[in-house]
């Protein structure tokens, strides 16, 4: 069954390498039948925020936002794509998902995290994981960390490293199942 998996990226860096991830991501997504449209905040510049998507009144919502809800509301799951700032999660990426919350609700999510470093970035995942709990999109047990990203992935989106791919795929079978 197809399903529709937005792929919400969380760096708006001008020399962000959280792209490559993303791009690969959506191609593995797109070779398995499934609908992964990206969501990026580097192209959304969202606002922070003044209110919620819920708190404006039907019809006056920024048509950014708007936009999203409807697509997060046709969602089966999300994927995020963070790097890690400061041992955390970046502030572009918190800020795109603090504008919703119900159109979260009752879908499963996945991290895939990345750094430039040796840690691909799993101390960002922690915090992400309760964050995507609390939202109502509890991530599934199994963490994407692509160390180097900027070797392990090129610009186009195609894997430099064969671990990769035995990794990818056993991440989104969890997801998908």
């Amino acid at each position: 069954m197809p399903l529709t998996v937005p792929v919400i990226l969380g760096s708006v860096r001008s020399d962000r390498i959280g792209i490559r991830a993303a791009r690969y991501l959506i191609a593995q997504l797109e070779a398995r039948g499934h609908e992964a449209p990206l969501v990026d905040p580097a192209e959304l510049k969202l606002p922070l925020p003044d209110r919620m998507y819920k708190e404006y009144p039907p019809g006056t919502a920024p048509d950014e936002l708007e936009r999203l809800a409807i697509l997060y509301r046709r969602s089966d799951a999300f994927l995020v794509v963070t790097a890690e700032y400061n041992h955390g999660v970046p502030p572009a990426l918190s800020n795109t998902l603090d504008h919703f919350l119900e159109e979260y609700y009752w879908r499963p999510s996945a991290i895939c995290c990345y750094s430039a470093g040796a840690f691909g970035g799993v101390r960002a995942a922690m915090p992400l994981r309760a964050m995507l709990a609390e939202m109502g999109m509890p991530s599934i047990p199994a963490l994407l960390p692509i160390p180097r990203l900027q070797n392990a992935i090129t610009e186009a989106g195609t894997p430099s490293e064969p671990r990769l791919e035995a990794s990818a795929g056993r991440f989104l079978d969890e997801l998908t199942w």
